[in-house]
């Protein structure tokens, strides 16, 4: 076969894109290089650095091409709770496994303070009203509830098990596990609660209080 024939054989085997395939994807990899250095940004400085125009210095870009992508600030904001779901999501798997739920749901708890320490920024975005204009919508919710789902699904195996009492759902179960760790964490952000060594010995004091009132019987 001449070089001819392998080149147009090349080009019938090459899969070819149209132009705006092409440009979808251009823009999906833009995007992506915004959320990150947004991500950068919230990181490195808070929630109160993360403006259309310092994203756009930090990209060297106009600021034309942040709102033709997102719109506005918020719809960037959005983004990033995404992003912070991803984190909390890969955290809490990441969480050692325990022979009992009662210690599991520990390590979960305590997974979770390590997030909001580790990831402040994202934590105060996502569950600090962080950005005052910026309200999830129900597909960033849903981001929640999929990176919460390690926690779901012990709940939900304890139940079935009957190691935690029916008497409410598992959401609900979960709601109130979440809820008063919650209010620790931020709390102490708000600086109600001195050093950081003794918010998280009242944390794991809530965390242990909210495991007894779950688990009545002793860890065997």
């Amino acid at each position: 076969m001449s070089d001819q024939d392998n080149s147009s054989a090349n080009t019938n085997t090459r899969q070819l894109k149209t132009y705006q395939e092409v440009r979808l994807q251009n823009n999906e990899n833009l995007r992506k290089l915004v959320i990150d250095a947004a991500a950068a940004l919230l990181q490195e400085e808070g929630p109160e650095a993360v403006t259309v125009r310092r994203v756009s210095q930090k990209m060297d870009c106009s600021t034309k091409i942040i709102y033709s992508l997102f719109v506005n600030k918020e719809g960037l904001a959005q983004q990033l709770y995404l992003e912070g779901c991803k984190i909390l999501a890969h955290v809490l798997e990441g969480t050692p496994q325990a022979a009992h739920p009662a210690q599991y749901i520990r390590n979960i708890g305590e997974a979770y303070w390590q997030f909001g320490q580790r990831y402040s920024s994202y934590y105060k975005l996502m569950f600090g009203g962080a950005f005052a204009d910026f309200k999830p919508d129900e597909g960033s919710m849903q981001g929640t509830v999929t990176a919460m789902r390690q926690l779901l699904t012990m709940v939900s195996h304890a139940q079935e098990n009957g190691l935690i009492s029916g008497q409410y759902d598992t959401e609900t179960v979960v709601r109130m596990f979440w809820a008063p760790l919650h209010g620790v964490i931020h709390l102490y952000f708000g600086g109600h609660l001195g050093d950081v060594q003794s918010a998280h010995a009242l944390y794991r004091q809530t965390l242990s209080l909210i495991v007894s009132s779950l688990f009545p019987d002793p860890i065997r």
